[in-house]
């Protein structure tokens, strides 16, 4: 990663306590076991978090608490990531120790796997703390577009597991 800042080294709590907060659901029509499979392919986010562009892991497999990666995202943002849970089919969540911008002060996001009848339900929170006065305005007035941009991951998360697994 080129140019680098540190971000706030936030635990679990954060997810709940942000200033910002956008939570997306989507019912899946596979198992949760499934669905870390896809969230454990590096190559399946971009196709459907379209704002990613490339994921490296970089910690060896099995992945658990304490795992990295790089995430490479639209706009030139990098962040590097490390995963504060990890709980198989259930739930897995990470924070950004440090983004190729200024602009993030703290960053964590939490998928929580439900099973259902017909497969999984996929809660997702994605929870930030901007930096500066500008990065709070933006937040401020990026907030609806950005609620609607996640559901819509989902919803391509949904059409790529359906692809998928064939269902």
């Amino acid at each position: 990663m080129a140019k680098s800042y540190p971000c706030e080294r936030v635990g679990l709590h954060f997810i709940d306590t942000a200033p910002y907060r956008f939570v997306s659901t989507v019912d899946l029509r596979i198992s949760p076991q499934e669905l870390f499979e896809v969230l454990s392919d590096a190559e399946s986010w971009p196709v459907w978090a379209t704002v990613i562009t490339k994921v490296t892991w970089t910690s060896p497999e099995p992945y658990g608490v304490g795992t990295t990666r790089t995430v490479h995202m639209r706009g030139g943002i990098v962040g590097d990531e490390e995963f504060l849970t990890w709980e198989p089919h259930t739930r897995m969540s990470f924070r950004f120790n440090e983004a190729s911008t200024r602009s993030i002060s703290a960053f964590a996001e939490d998928y929580r796997v439900v099973p259902t009848e017909d497969g999984c339900n996929l809660t997702w929170i994605m929870s930030m703390k901007p930096n500066g006065a500008a990065g709070r305005i933006g937040m401020a007035l990026g907030r609806p577009v950005m609620g609607w941009l996640f559901q819509r991951f989902l919803h391509n998360l949904r059409r790529y597991t359906d692809a998928r697994y064939s269902v």
